[in-house]
């Protein structure tokens, strides 16, 4: 037995729901379109998941933050799938796919036939067994990957109140969960590798100023180090984490955020793969003309880097790469993606964006002090990326603005001192003369799906002293 589709998206991610989205706003027809996802619930906003999820008070539950409230956009829920039409297919695991003969096959045997495809198959954590370390499956150790995984981390963690976690890795997992560990009156020493925190895009300037501010919130640091093996209590339990110098830290539970791995697995030898991804064109389209693929998993051109592909594991990525895939495939008139790199975070009483590349040298500016900072980096005399703690909107627009028009930089100490007055003279510069607009990044907080904002309108409000800046 089978059943055939228009098209068919495979995962059920971030980037399956605003994918669907956007295929309802550009008419899809009812029974035309599939979505195929091992998870048991309709698509949702996984950045919930290490932020509003693990609050100790009025935590997020779904059915709040299914897709795509994330862009202030609606919200997704089952209801709304069956009233548009599109059949979701949960619970379920693809275990082949074809792309030739365009079909897949899932777990219990049944035949899924397409015309179209989208891999939205993300990534999957990588686990301390691969890395030569065994007994992460004890019941107090933690991935955060998915929803199960955090009501996982969420029953081990109400259980530990007052007692101590051990966090390994430093990016963006172990830096959010240690936030939140911390939040819920849980002590917590963090473990990597690296010389310091964020180690793939935080200068170490920068990022003393988080670890500082982690310290403060109870929180310790052992740098350069790595585990090497857990301690057992007689029920299976982790007691305690051994580290490579011998460092014994008692663990009354463990929450691992090592990276991940993208879940190319289906189409190895069937698609050409690139930085550890499916490549695709600047239209997402992938070596066979009928597949596309979006999100964690898609390794594409990015145009401000001379279409250098990069493989992006940020969920603005995800939600930009489907909704442009989608409008390729229902309007094949659509030109290439044009995407400005962003990534966020948002811990404790602290915000930052980020946008660009952090390559070059990185220009520092503002007051670390007092948490009002920001950083340029410049190669080849342009700024490439750009860095800000504590921004507006306003001042956010402004640096991603300098970042996209590649502002050139020609005298250094100056643009230390203008620090992000820089950016909205850019923007000043610019905007008469070419109509300027800049797309907002899809962001929990701040956007509005598909809008743009003049960033004329930004320089007015400061040429007439509406935002007096100090910094």
């Amino acid at each position: 037995m089978g059943r055939a589709f228009v098209y068919v998206i495979v995962g059920g991610g971030v980037a399956a729901g605003y994918a669907a989205l956007e295929f309802a706003r550009r008419g899809v027809a009812h029974g035309e379109l599939c979505i195929i996802s091992e998870e048991s619930v309709a698509p949702y906003e996984r950045p919930a998941l290490s932020k509003g999820y693990l609050l100790p008070e009025a935590p997020a539950r779904l059915p709040a933050f299914h897709t795509c409230v994330g862009a202030n956009d609606e919200r997704l829920t089952q209801k709304w799938y069956k009233e548009n039409g599109i059949e979701l297919v949960l619970g379920t695991r693809v275990k082949s796919a074809d792309v030739r003969r365009k079909t897949l096959i899932t777990a219990t045997g049944e035949t899924i036939s397409y015309k179209i495809l989208i891999i939205a198959t993300g990534a999957r954590a990588l686990k301390l067994e691969e890395f030569g370390v065994r007994g992460s499956d004890a019941e107090n150790v933690c991935y955060l990957r998915n929803l199960a995984d955090a009501n996982r981390l969420v029953g081990v963690m109400q259980n530990c109140s007052g007692g101590n976690a051990v966090v390994i890795g430093g990016g963006y997992v172990g830096m959010e969960c240690a936030a939140a560990l911390a939040t819920n009156r849980i002590k917590v020493t963090m473990v990597f590798p690296e010389a310091h925190c964020m180690a793939r895009l935080f200068t170490p300037k920068i990022a003393e100023f988080y670890e500082n501010y982690y310290n403060s919130k109870g929180v310790e640091f052992i740098k350069g180090n790595v585990l090497t093996s857990f301690e057992n209590d007689s029920d299976g339990k982790v007691k305690a984490v051994i580290l490579k110098d011998g460092t014994r830290l008692p663990a009354d539970m463990v929450v691992v955020g090592i990276g991940i791995r993208p879940n190319t697995g289906l189409f190895e030898g069937q698609l050409h793969l690139e930085k550890g991804g499916i490549k695709v064109n600047g239209r997402m389209q992938t070596s066979n003309a009928s597949v596309y693929a979006v999100g964690d998993v898609a390794a594409f051109p990015v145009k401000l880097f001379g279409n250098e592909i990069r493989r992006l594991e940020h969920v603005d990525s995800a939600r930009r790469t489907a909704r442009h895939a989608v409008a390729v495939i229902m309007a094949p008139t659509t030109g290439d993606l044009d995407y400005l790199p962003f990534f966020y975070s948002r811990v404790f009483t602290l915000s930052w964006q980020f946008y660009g590349d952090n390559i070059g040298e990185a220009i520092h500016y503002g007051d670390f002090s007092s948490g009002r900072f920001g950083a340029y980096w410049i190669y080849k005399g342009v700024i490439v990326g750009a860095f800000l703690e504590g921004g507006s909107r306003d001042d956010y627009e402004a640096i991603a603005n300098a970042v996209r028009l590649k502002a050139t930089v020609k005298d250094i100490p100056e643009l230390k001192r203008a620090g992000i007055e820089f950016a909205f003279r850019v923007s000043e510069q610019a905007a008469p003369e070419n109509g300027l607009l800049v797309e907002k990044p899809i962001y929990t907080k701040y956007a509005a799906a598909g809008v743009v904002l003049a960033l004329s309108i930004a320089s007015v409000a400061y040429w007439y002293g509406r935002r007096r800046r100090v910094w």
